[in-house]
C-alpha cells in the first residue's frame, strides 16, 4: 500500500473523487478502491433513515477526514520516462512502488502516468493497450517488445505522439479516439477498485480511449435527502448515530442496560421509553412503501408547507412567512428555513455517460464487490438555510393547457424525442410546469446573488412538481467559506421579498441576446432549452438539478408572439378578470387549436394566402424555418416560407426570373399556383423530415 498521504475535502470523496475514480496527487495517478477495504473505526455517522432505506442500506457514514486513510491503488499502472521515453509497467521500468524512478536511465526522474485509458459503458477501467494499438494483435512474445513514447514536437496534436517498438514498428495516437479504434479487441473486464480478481470475464463491450483525466471517466450516482422532522430531531439524531447497535434486536431484547447507559450519557434528556418508541420507529417499525426519491420530495414538500418552530437541537426550522400582497394571486405560501440539513450518499458511478433522469438504462458499477456486501455507504451531510416559495398547482395545471404552453412543451418534446432517437433510448416526456418551475428558480438565484451576498455557485435549487405540489426551495448546503450566513432566509420576509422578485422578473424579463434568445426554438445540450442563455437564466451547473436544461424564460413572460400568453401575464390577466366575464361564444375566426399550439400560429395570423397549406404541413408534423426571408443579388425577391438547409423553397405565387435565379444555385421551389396544399407538403415532409 501507499504510505505517503495526500488531502481531499471530504466532500471531494463524493463528488469528484469518490469510489473508482482517478485522484491525480503531484506526479502521480490513483485509483480510490471501494468501501469495503475503508476502515470503518474512522467513519462517523451521517443519521438519515428516510435517505438510508431508499438506497436499500442500514447507515450512512461519513468519509474520514483529516489525516485519516481512504486506500488507494497506482492506476494507470503504464507509465513512461520522459528522459528515455520508455514505456511499461513500473516492473518493466525498474521503479519502486513509492518512489517511482525510472530504473532504466537511471536517471532519478520521475515516472508519468500514462495520459490514456480505456473505459466501456459497463463500467470497467484498464491501461491503454499500447502493444495492441502498435501490432495491431497481442504478439506471442510481448515481452520482448519494447515500447516508447516519443513526441515529433511540432504540434500539440495526437498525431506528433509516436508509439514506437523495438520490432521497428511504430504509430501514432491520431486515431485512438474513434470509436471504432479498439472494434477488433473486447474490454477486459477489469474492475481493479474492488480488487484484482473481481474482473468480469463476461464483458463484450467495445472499449474507448479517453484521457486519464476527462470528465467521463468518472459520473457519480448520488441521491440526496433533506432532514424533516422526526427524523431532523435530537432523540432521532442520537438513535441513528447509534445505528450499528441499536438496530440490532437485541438491543430491546436483553435488558435496558444499553438504553439506559445512551439514555446517561446524554443527561436524561429523554427516558428510556422514548428511546425505545424511535429505535422501533427506525429500525423494526413496519417498511410501507418504496422511498423513491419523489416520495422523498413529496415527503420534504408536505413537511415545509406544515412549518416547524426553532427549538433546540433539531436541523429542520421552516418559519411561515407572509405572502406579499402583489404576489398573493400566485405564490400559495412561503417559509423562511433558518435551518435545514441536506445528507447526500454516493451509491455507484457509471463511465462514459451518466446516468439521467432519461437515460435511466445507464448501468451503475458497483462501489463494493457483489460477494462482500456492505450494509453502509458514504455520505456527506451540509447545514445552510433557505427560502421555499410554494405555487398553486390549480392554476399551473390551467395555464399549461393554454395553447401557448402546450405549444411550447410540443416543441421541447419535438427536440428530446429527436435526441433520444440519434440515441436509441426511450425519450422522456416533458413536464412543462417543472420547466416554468425550474426557469422561476433560476431566475431567483440569479437575483439571490445580488441580494444575499452569496454566489451564485453557493445556493442551490430543489424543485417540487409531483402530482400533488408545486414548489422551489432554494438554500445553501455548502462546507465552505459560502455556508449559513442567514442572508437567503432573511430574504423570505415580505418586505425584502417583494422587491427582489419585482427586480428579478423585471431584470430578466428581457435579455441582452434577445432577440435570438427569446425567438429560439431549441438551445443547448439536445436543444432542450428554448428561450435560455449565459446573458439570462443559465446558471452554475453546480447550482442546478437539470445541469441547466429544460429552461424556458418564454414560458414566464411570454415571446413577441404571444405577448400576453406568458404564465405572469396569464394569471395576472386571471385575477383582473372576473369570473364569468369571458364569452363562452368560440371565435369563427379563430386559428384552429393545432395551429395555435405549433410554431406556425405567427405565420398563420399574418399569411391569410397560406394558411390551408400551414395546415397541412402541421398535420406532416413539419416545423418552420424561415418565413419572407430576402434573397437576390440585391435581395430583391421574398420566399414565403424557406428551408435553406434544404434548399426547399415555398411560394404563394411564381416568379419566373427569381424560379429560375434559385434552380441555377440547386433550390427547389414549390408554388400554391401550380400545386395543391396537400401535394406540397408531402413534397416538403420528403425533403425537410
Amino acid at each position: 500500500m501507499v504510505r505517503k498521504v495526500f488531502k481531499a475535502r471530504r466532500s471531494q470523496l463524493l463528488s469528484t473523487f469518490g469510489v473508482g475514480s482517478l485522484f491525480p496527487a503531484e506526479n502521480n495517478s490513483f485509483m480510490i478502491t471501494s468501501i469495503d477495504q475503508w476502515d470503518e473505526k474512522l467513519l462517523t455517522a451521517a443519521p438519515e433513515p428516510r435517505l438510508a432505506r431508499s438506497l436499500g442500506v442500514g447507515r450512512l457514514l461519513l468519509p474520514p477526514t483529516g489525516w485519516s486513510k481512504v486506500p488507494v491503488i497506482r492506476f494507470p499502472q503504464v507509465l513512461s520516462c520522459p528522459k528515455c521515453h520508455r514505456l511499461g509497467s513500473m516492473s518493466q521500468l525498474q521503479a519502486g512502488y513509492e518512489d517511482v524512478l525510472c530504473g532504466l536511465c537511471k536517471s532519478n526522474v520521475p515516472l508519468t502516468p500514462s495520459r490514456f485509458v480505456v473505459a466501456c459503458e459497463d463500467g470497467h477501467l484498464d491501461d491503454f493497450p499500447y502493444t495492441f494499438w502498435v501490432h495491431g494483435l497481442y504478439p506471442d512474445n510481448s515481452a520482448q517488445h519494447e515500447l516508447s513514447l516519443a513526441s515529433e514536437g511540432r504540434t500539440s496534436s495526437l498525431a506528433d505522439m509516436i508509439i514506437r517498438c523495438s520490432c521497428g514498428r511504430s504509430r501514432s495516437m491520431a486515431d485512438a479516439f474513434s470509436p471504432a479504434a479498439l472494434r477488433e479487441m473486447k474490454c477486459t473486464g477489469r474492475r481493479l477498485w474492488l480488487g484484482k480478481a473481481y474482473r468480469d470475464r463476461t464483458c463484450g463491450k467495445p472499449p474507448r480511449t479517453v484521457q486519464r483525466g476527462a470528465s467521463n471517466v468518472w459520473f457519480p450516482a448520488v441521491r440526496s435527502a433533506i432532514s424533516i422532522p422526526p427524523y431532523s430531531e435530537f432523540l432521532a439524531k442520537v438513535v441513528g448515530q447509534r445505528a450499528s447497535v441499536l438496530s440490532k434486536p437485541e438491543a430491546l431484547t436483553q435488558g435496558d442496560w444499553v438504553l439506559e447507559g445512551i439514555v446517561e450519557e446524554f443527561g436524561n434528556r429523554f427516558t428510556i421509553a422514548e428511546l425505545k418508541n424511535e429505535v422501533n420507529r427506525q429500525f423494526h417499525g413496519e417498511q410501507g412503501e418504496d422511498l423513491t426519491d419523489e416520495v422523498l420530495r413529496q415527503q420534504e414538500f408536505q413537511a415545509l408547507i406544515a412549518g416547524r418552530a426553532d427549538q433546540p437541537d433539531t436541523d429542520f426550522v421552516a418559519e411561515r412567512m407572509e405572502v406579499p400582497e402583489r404576489y398573493l394571486h400566485w405564490i400559495r405560501s412561503i417559509r423562511k428555513v433558518t435551518r435545514l440539513r441536506e445528507v447526500r450518499a454516493l451509491y455507484g458511478f457509471s463511465r462514459l455517460t451518466p446516468k439521467t433522469e432519461d437515460n435511466p438504462a445507464v448501468k451503475l458499477a458497483a462501489i463494493f464487490p457483489e460477494d462482500n456486501r456492505q450494509s453502509w455507504l458514504p455520505a456527506i451531510e451540509t447545514l445552510g438555510e433557505g427560502l421555499f416559495i410554494a405555487l398553486d398547482r390549480t392554476q399551473l395545471e390551467e395555464w399549461a393547457a393554454s395553447d401557448f404552453a402546450t405549444a411550447r412543451r410540443n416543441i421541447l418534446q419535438r427536440n428530446v424525442n429527436a435526441a433520444a432517437k440519434q440515441r436509441k433510448i426511450d425519450a422522456i416526456q416533458v413536464d412543462i410546469i417543472r420547466v416554468l418551475l425550474h426557469t422561476l428558480a433560476h431566475v431567483l438565484i440569479d437575483q439571490l446573488s445580488l441580494d444575499a451576498g452569496y454566489p451564485a455557485s453557493s445556493i442551490r435549487e430543489r424543485l417540487y412538481a409531483g402530482e400533488d405540489n408545486a414548489g422551489i426551495l432554494l438554500y445553501t448546503a455548502s462546507s465552505d467559506s459560502a455556508g449559513s450566513l442567514g442572508g437567503v432566509a432573511a430574504l423570505a420576509h415580505p418586505e425584502r421579498l417583494a422587491p427582489a422578485l419585482d427586480e428579478g422578473l423585471v431584470r430578466l424579463s428581457w435579455c441582452s441576446a434577445d432577440p435570438v434568445c427569446i425567438e429560439s426554438t431549441g438551445a443547448g445540450a439536445d436543444a432542450r432549452n428554448l428561450a435560455a442563455c449565459h446573458c439570462c437564466v443559465l446558471i452554475p451547473e453546480t447550482s442546478c438539478e437539470l445541469f441547466n436544461s429544460f429552461l424556458d424564460r418564454g414560458l414566464l413572460f411570454g415571446t413577441p408572439a404571444s405577448q400576453d400568453a406568458g404564465f405572469l401575464q396569464w394569471i395576472e390577466s386571471n385575477a383582473a378578470t372576473s369570473a364569468g366575464s369571458k364569452s363562452d361564444v368560440p371565435d369563427a375566426n379563430a386559428a384552429p387549436r393545432k395551429v395555435r399550439q405549433s410554431m406556425w400560429y405567427e405565420i398563420y395570423e399574418d399569411s391569410l394566402e397560406l394558411r390551408s397549406l400551414i395546415e397541412e404541413l402541421i398535420e406532416s408534423e413539419v416545423t418552420p424555418d424561415q418565413w419572407g426571408a430576402d434573397i437576390g443579388p440585391s435581395n430583391e425577391w421574398i420566399l414565403d416560407l424557406s428551408w435553406p438547409s434544404h434548399t426547399l423553397a415555398v411560394v404563394a405565387q411564381g416568379d419566373e426570373t427569381r424560379d429560375e435565379w434559385l434552380a441555377d444555385r440547386g433550390w427547389t421551389v414549390l408554388s400554391l399556383e401550380n400545386l395543391e396544399s396537400r401535394d406540397i407538403a408531402e413534397k416538403v415532409s420528403a425533403q425537410v423530415l
